[in-house]
């Protein structure tokens, strides 16, 4: 298995638990992975971190490592001789991996499917001579890849499975942390990724500021990830507003029960915060030059992932010139403000839960069950081949 950043981690993390449980102890893993998957019983090649970049302009200057990451990477999977490779989002580098790895006898799965039918569909046709089998976060993205003769399915969404396993109990953080029931708290996600947290942690900052002004109460609560836990924490320790860094997954989870609203970066974090029915509003802002060339591709109408399953702006959205601490206030201060407005996109996650299927069986079991599957599929593919060499028709 193979990981680039943290959310992959968590998906690398659960899948290995379920593989485990699915073989009853009998597989083994290598690969490359954070804290959550080495927790689960697997030791990383390398750090993690060295791989967790996005963008052009942030890539560009580590891309000696990055290639020397891939030459190493390659080399242990050619060597390991594996029953199949689980590359884990992180497209860049993984399908890079994969390419180097094609033709040598391995099942080259990808989990995340990429979202090329945001920007580039057409990239998906060479997905396909490079990846035997795509296993999907959401429900459209199967019919979309048929057409490029890919194999994809659909596992359900990871963030299904937090929801569910942690629910969050809001007053045992306020209680731990001190603050009061009637204290209004605001959760701040600036990403995972030192780039993002660099880029719109200041305008973050700014927009606490001016909620805190006409809510002298406020609390600011901000659940951080390992990698940039640090950076964050040298960040905000000049804000004047009270500020709670927290981390783990529980402490996350609680903390968004607690939260009468949120403002996260674009990402897989606002789909968490739908399906926990935290109100939110989104902003993200990235290197200029990337911007613009994604700009240029990009073929949807919403960047938030619950608006693209919604097909409408369910979260108000703050993206690049637009991500702006006054108007990101505002938008926020009608969340903690007007109750209708509120229920309304409360109301509008409820479905969005029941279309990624919030109550069935978890996605990293159907996950385990697809990778186990197309193993028996490969090894059932090899063996009549090799058949065939031996008994020529």
């Amino acid at each position: 298995m193979v990981a680039g950043e943290a959310s992959g981690d968590v998906l690398g993390a659960r899948l290995i638990s379920a593989l485990r449980r699915r073989c009853e102890g009998e597989v083994e893993f290598s690969g490359v992975g954070g804290a959550q998957m080495a927790e689960a019983g697997m030791d990383s090649l390398f750090p993690i971190a060295d791989l967790s970049v996005m963008g052009l302009a942030e890539i560009l200057p580590r891309l000696p490592l990055l290639l020397r990451r891939l030459s190493e990477t390659a080399a242990h999977v050619k060597a390991a001789r594996p029953s199949a490779l689980i590359t884990i989002d992180a497209p860049g580098f993984s399908f890079r991996l994969a390419k180097r790895l094609s033709g040598q006898g391995i099942p080259l799965i990808h989990y995340v499917a990429p979202q090329v039918w945001a920007w580039r569909p057409g990239r998906a046709r060479h997905l396909a001579g490079r990846i035997d089998h795509l296993l999907a976060l959401l429900p459209f993205e199967p019919a979309f890849f048929q057409d490029y003769d890919l194999p994809c399915e659909f596992v359900g969404h990871p963030v299904i499975e937090g929801v569910a396993e942690v629910p969050g109990d809001g007053g045992a953080l306020r209680g731990r942390l001190g603050i009061a029931a009637d204290q209004p708290v605001l959760a701040l996600l600036p990403g995972s990724r030192l780039g993002e947290v660099g880029r719109l942690l200041p305008t973050f900052a700014d927009v606490a500021a001016l909620l805190h002004k006409t809510r002298p109460g406020l609390q600011i609560v901000i659940p951080t990830v390992e990698q940039v836990a640090g950076a964050v924490a040298d960040a905000v320790r000049s804000w004047p507003m009270p500020t709670h860094l927290i981390q783990g997954t529980v402490e996350r989870a609680d903390a968004f029960a607690a939260a009468d609203a949120a403002l996260a970066a674009s990402g897989t974090v606002s789909l968490e915060l739908a399906l926990r029915g935290v109100p939110s509003v989104v902003a993200y802002r990235t290197n200029p030059i990337t911007a613009a060339l994604v700009r240029r591709m990009l073929t949807v109408s919403h960047v938030a992932l619950p608006n693209i399953l919604a097909g409408q702006a369910v979260m108000a959205e703050f993206i690049q010139e637009n991500c702006r601490a006054a108007p990101i206030a505002d938008a926020l201060g009608r969340l903690f403000d007007d109750r209708g407005h509120r229920a309304a996109q409360q109301r509008k996650f409820a479905h969005i839960a029941e279309m990624l299927g919030l109550g069935g069986l978890a996605p990293s079991l159907r996950a385990a069950e697809a990778v186990l599957r197309i193993i028996d599929t490969s090894r059932e593919g090899i063996g009549a081949i090799i058949n065939e060499k031996r008994d020529p028709p």
